[in-house]
Order: structure tokens, then sequence, then C-alpha cells
């Protein structure tokens, strides 16, 4: 953003939701595994897994699919096999995405002072929008966000700006007046590319990447981004 500026402006909060507001990594990759078994390939160590997670679940797929269970690379799975391992993953996590699926702390206190505060929010991820909206109701905050976009909703996915774009319209809102909080490098792009601020938390799946790409703010807990907003240091 440019220098004159100012987070006080903010008005308007685009979230990520795995590895931001929901910690979702062990349901993910228990349904990587299960569509492996399905496909007749052994199973891949979690670590390996988290490290797919963030780019929609064909990408997920089929990344998962293109290394043997010691993580090395192995002939690359035909549009076919993707497609045939897609639809069994999204069929088994639909059944078990919410087994161990949490908030991360300090996200119920964030949401309810940011709500209390004035700040309209939304969601845009790339996780299918209805498991995204399945997932918030299940966890009892999608009451918080007027607006759930996934990464089937519009035609480009994270870090094409058109999902924030929309949502900008959405709320009638300027570029300066809205910030994009994620945990990778593709949120931070995300909102470069739509002219708008960007928070990095330093817990999720993609932060070890956070400190090359520098976003505007960045959050250990995001239970410190209402303070943060009001011109907290």
């Amino acid at each position: 953003m440019t220098e004159g500026n100012s987070l006080r402006d903010v008005r308007v909060l685009i979230f990520d939701l795995d590895g931001t507001l929901i910690d979702s990594k062990l349901d993910l990759a228990l349904s990587v595994n299960a569509a492996r078994e399905h496909m007749g390939l052994g199973a891949l160590d979690h670590e390996t897994i988290f490290g797919f997670v963030g780019q929609g679940a064909p990408t997920l797929i089929r990344r998962s699919l293109g290394v043997d269970p010691g993580g090395q690379p192995r002939p690359a799975p035909t549009d076919a096999e993707i497609e045939r391992a897609l639809g069994y993953f999204l069929s088994y996590y639909r059944e078990h995405m919410l087994d161990n699926t949490v908030m991360y702390p300090g996200v119920p206190e964030a949401l309810g002072e940011l709500a209390a505060r004035g700040h309209r929010m939304a969601v845009l991820t790339n996780k299918p929008e209805r498991f995204s909206k399945l997932i918030l109701e299940g966890l009892g905050i999608a009451g918080h966000f007027q607006f759930v976009y996934g990464g089937n909703t519009f035609e480009h996915k994270k870090p094409d700006p058109m999902g924030v774009e929309t949502l900008l319209r959405d709320f009638a809102a300027a570029p300066r007046e809205a910030m994009l909080v994620g945990d990778s490098e593709i949120d931070v792009l995300t909102a470069r590319n739509a002219g708008i601020w960007s928070c990095g938390v330093t817990y999720g799946l993609g932060a070890h990447l956070l400190g090359e790409y520098r976003p505007d703010l960045l959050l250990d807990n995001l239970a410190d981004l209402p303070t943060r907003l009001n011109g907290a240091p």
C-alpha cells in the first residue's frame, strides 16, 4: 500500500481458510492417503502432504499422486487418474472434514472483536466453496462472514485478484479499505495483485515463506489483529 494510507482505513477483512482460521491439515492428509489407497498407492508421510496444500484440491491430488511413499517422483498421473482420485478424495473428505479440524487459538476472539468493531468480513479460499461453508458452519463461525468464496467460485484461483476484486465490489470498498489475511505467499501475492493490504499469520502451513514475501502486517496470533488495526504498534 502507499505510504499515505493507514491500517485505520481498513473496514473489510478477507480471510484465507486453511492455515489461517482453521487447522485442517490432519483431515486433509488422511483424506489424501485414503485417495492414494483407493488408487493402489502407499500412504505418504503427513508432512509431505502438508507441503502440497494451498492451491486447491485438484493441485493437491495431482501433486500427491506424483510421488511414491518415500516422497520421490513417480510417473506423472494421467488426467483420468487425477479425476478418479479427486472424486474419491472429495467424497471422503466431505464425510471426514470435521473429524480433527479446529480453529486456531485466538480465532474466535479475533472474529468476535472485529465484528463488534463493525468490520465486515469474508472468506476467500482455494478450497471448494461448499466444503468451506460447511466447515465454517460446523465450527460455529459462519455467521461472521457475509461472503464465502472458494477455489471453484471463479474462473481463476488465488493469487489471481479476481476473488478480491469481486469482494471489493460486494462491499463497495476501495482497495485501501481492505486487507487479506492469510498464512502463505499465495495470500500476500493475491493482496498485492489486487492492491489491498496484506496480513500474514506465522502459525499456518505456508508461514515459512512469509519472511521472503513481506506482508504489510505479520501476526503470531489472530487475536492481536483488532488492536493492530486500531493503530497499536
